[in-house]
């Protein structure tokens, strides 16, 4: 069990407790999934390293059309924000269906990433948003595609013993832009989804210039349909494109048969509607 908790004034001196507690040490700032892995600690945590006093980690800005947005910013902020709610509709979507309100008002957005669960509603948003993180490490600062962080089920490449995420980074919404974020699950609130979709279409004389759909869980990590992507380019923004687009994407997709989420079959099947629906209501105003 923990025997410290400490906040820190700055990053580097949250990088310096994580170096001095020699990997024993976790970064915490809504701790909604952290509290859970904590009760099957064995005894390797001894210090909980709090972000959340840290102002400019509590932050949502845009400079040069990029949109940032700080590793301490819970679903509630974010929902509050109305740059997000300009500039990134999507996410605010996706937010809206994590947990609950009493999850939503301490969970944070970084958090969903460094968690790295395959239906992370947010970090499926993220991946379709083309996000990138900055990462703190005692060598600097470096940016990362979110995509990259992703090895297998609950496995991110940034190590908490030694790194925090600072930040997650992404492109404002443009006017030849529009998004969409759909979800499956067995009731309304408070269910992990059987399936989630995000889509982004870029569209210039009735053409898609270009489109990213990000699924989840139907791979080990978040996923993003590249055939299905790759084929939109040029296609024309009507119902026959966006339908082949979305049999491509069941046909990439490789979810596993379960009890909690259905079988394999069932959850290819829901690929293909939710990833068409996902396509035909961020393509709306050119339909």
């Amino acid at each position: 069990m923990w025997q410290e908790y400490v906040f820190p004034q700055s990053v580097p001196q949250a990088l310096e407790v994580l170096r001095a507690y020699a990997g024993t040490a976790r970064i915490i700032a809504g701790g909604t999934d952290l509290a859970i892995q904590l009760k099957e600690d064995d005894g390797d945590v001894k210090c909980l390293l709090d972000i959340t006093r840290l102002q400019e980690l509590r932050e949502i800005t845009i400079e040069g059309g990029i949109i940032s947005i700080g590793a301490a910013v819970t679903y509630r902020e974010a929902l509050a924000s109305p740059l997000l709610q300009e500039k990134a509709p999507m996410l605010l979507e996706a937010c809206r269906e994590v947990g609950s309100p009493q999850i939503r008002n301490v969970g944070t957005i970084v958090g969903n990433i460094v968690n790295a669960q395959p239906a992370a509603d947010a970090a499926i948003a993220l991946l379709a948003l083309d996000a990138e993180v900055e990462i703190a490490s005692p060598v600097g600062l470096r940016r990362e595609p979110l995509g990259s962080l992703f090895l297998d089920v609950g496995l991110c490449r940034v190590d908490p013993t030694d790194e925090l995420v600072t930040k997650v980074l992404l492109r404002a919404l443009g006017e030849d832009q529009g998004t969409a974020f759909e979800r499956l699950a067995k009731r309304r609130a408070l269910a992990l989804p059987m399936l989630n979709v995000a889509a982004v279409v870029t569209v210039k004389g009735g053409l898609f210039q270009d489109a990213r759909l990000a699924m989840g869980p139907v791979a080990p990590v978040p996923f993003r349909a590249r055939k299905a992507e790759a084929f939109l380019a040029s296609k024309p923004v009507n119902s026959e494109s966006i339908a082949q687009a979305a049999r491509l994407a069941s046909e990439e997709a490789e979810p596993r048969s379960s009890l909690l989420r259905g079988s394999r079959e069932y959850r290819k099947e829901m690929v293909t509607v939710f990833a068409r629906r996902a396509l035909e209501r961020a393509s709306a105003k050119w339909l």
